[in-house]
Formats: C-alpha cells, structure tokens, sequence
C-alpha cells in the first residue's frame, strides 16, 4: 500500500463512518478492487477509525463535557453487546473482512434499515420523541445490539443505530447524538483490542498517519453533513446508494 492510497482510504472511511453506508465494508471493497494493493489488514482498518473516533470528540465536545452520571449509564449500557461481540467474536468477524461478497449481501441490508427510518411507522413513533435526558436503559441496550451487529462489515454502525434510535421513539438528531457518542468507548476499545495483538508489528508510518489524518478532516466534515441531512429526512438516498453498491459488489468482487 502506498501512500496515495492511503490517503484515498483514509478518505473513504471519513466520508463513509458517519454517513450510514458502512466504513468497513467500503474499505473492504475498496482495497479489493484497488489495483496491485497489498492488503494492510485489520490494523490499518483499526487505525482510520481512530482518525473518525477524534472527529467525533472534537464535533460532540461539548456533548462531552456536559454529560450528567445517568447518561454515562446507559452509553455504558449501550456498550455492552459490542463489547461482549467484539471480545468473544473478534477473529470470526475479522475473517469476514476477507470476503467483499459478505460485506455486499450486509450493505443491501443496511440499505433496508436505510429505508425503513424513512417509513410511516417509524415517522409516527418519531413525533412522540422522547429527550435524551428521558432515554430509557432498555433504548440504550436496543441500541447498543444494533451496534453490535454493525461489527460486520457492510452493516453501517451509523445507520443501524440511528435505526434502532428512531424506532424506539428518539427524535433523528438525538438518535444520532446518542449514537455518535456510543461510538466513543466502542470504536476506543475496538481500537486497544486490536493495537494489543499488533504491538512491535512492522508498519508503514508514513502511509499509515496519512490515512488517519485524511480519515479525521473529512471525518469532521461528514458528521456536519449528516446532521443535516438527518433534519431534512433524507435517508432513503442512502438506502437505495447501498442496494446500488452491493449489487454492484456482487457482480465485481473477485
């Protein structure tokens, strides 16, 4: 891998990691329709949404700092199924990021939840919005299961979140606050598991610290761009860019 394209990855992940698409599973298609690219692996994978783990801190600071005790609760209750799939599952969900099939069958279903956020049922449930202060800790873990599918590649952490958000009756932009900041400790811990297994490993710097640079600017401005497109209720565009995406996958994946 050189470091044009790392740079392209790294600008892939910030454009997808926020728009409900799916990261992982673009950078999977990615690096196996690149020509003559040699895979990095999951660390490099690790270290891009690093770069989206600061782009989120740096957007929800505020968020951050003015977190009371019950909503730390429920971000940790919400963290549990991840953190449970993730220790338990970690190296049968790495070798799915082997096989870009999988990922293009896992984008046409985030596509449905795409298109479902959009659905009268979902839209009626959404009116009676609760605050985020009011979340409840069954929400939270509702939530925190979704995520935890979105280990996966191909299943967008944004959009099943935001999902499972909305169907428990959480206005779009809160839904989504409180699934930006859930990402904190799963991305954070996703990221020490994996920096664990990896550490004295050979890497290329350069390249590497492009990728994660190129992954927080854009990263950054990606969450801007969804905050709006969440108030103007526009997520079908998604749904039907990641039945495109993965039919097309299907047919080109070697």
């Amino acid at each position: 891998m050189d470091l044009l394209q790392a740079i392209f990855l790294g600008i892939i992940q910030g454009l997808t990691e926020f728009l409900p698409v799916s990261s992982s599973g673009h950078l999977v298609i990615a690096q196996s329709l690149l020509p003559n690219f040699s895979q990095p692996g999951v660390l490099f994978d690790v270290i891009l949404h690093g770069g989206t783990l600061l782009a989120v801190v740096v957007y929800f600071r505020k968020n951050i700092l003015s977190l009371n005790s019950r909503m730390i609760i429920l971000l940790i209750l919400g963290s549990i199924p991840a953190g449970l799939a993730g220790f338990f599952f970690k190296d049968f969900f790495e070798a799915l990021f082997l096989n870009p099939r999988l990922v293009a069958i896992a984008l046409l279903f985030t596509g449905v939840m795409n298109w479902l956020v959009d659905g009268k049922k979902l839209k009626v449930k959404s009116e009676k919005s609760k605050s985020k202060g009011k979340l409840k800790w069954k929400d939270a873990m509702i939530v925190g299961v979704f995520q935890a599918l979105a280990i996966i590649p191909g299943i967008s952490r944004s959009g099943s979140t935001i999902f499972a958000g909305v169907f428990c009756g959480i206005s779009r932009t809160e839904a989504a606050t409180f699934s930006f900041l859930l990402s904190i400790p799963a991305v954070g811990g996703a990221i020490l598991l994996q920096l664990t297994d990896y550490a004295g490993s050979s890497i290329s710097y350069s390249s590497y610290f492009a990728g994660w640079l190129a992954a927080l600017v854009v990263g950054y401005i990606s969450i801007g761009i969804l905050m709006k497109l969440l108030r103007e209720r526009r997520f079908r565009i998604f749904a039907i860019y990641c039945w495109v995406a993965g039919l097309t996958t299907l047919v080109l994946a070697r």
